[in-house]
């Protein structure tokens, strides 16, 4: 499967952005694009702004092939993982355990 490119403008994207982006996205998988990397290096001051437009990016790749962000600086990863996309950056979005569940019991644990 062939990657392709999509790269994220900055130090923001807009609304209008995103909704560009999302139409170069649907011409990438109409064109035969399987997996598509979204290079957000660019972003050097995100907002709500930035997460809107990975948001829809991540809609429009939906059923139709694979999306990932690289180059996501600090600023953007944190806000990845505030809002619940952090699967975009390839990574697996750490829950806590339920409450009042014990992970395991060692012999030498110290008792609550």
């Amino acid at each position: 499967m062939e990657i392709t490119r999509l790269v994220l403008p900055g130090p923001t994207p807009t609304a209008l952005d995103a909704a560009r982006l999302c139409a170069r996205l649907a011409r990438l998988y109409d064109g035969g694009a399987g997996a598509v990397v979204c290079d957000a290096a660019a972003v050097t001051a995100p907002d709500l702004g930035a997460v809107q437009a990975l948001a829809r990016l991540r809609l429009a790749a939906h059923g139709r092939g694979t999306l990932t962000v690289t180059g996501a600086g600090p600023a953007l990863r944190g806000l990845l993982h505030l809002v619940g996309l952090v699967e975009l950056l390839g990574e697996a979005e750490e829950r806590e355990p339920p409450g009042r569940v014990q992970e395991g019991v060692e012999p030498d644990d110290l008792p609550p």
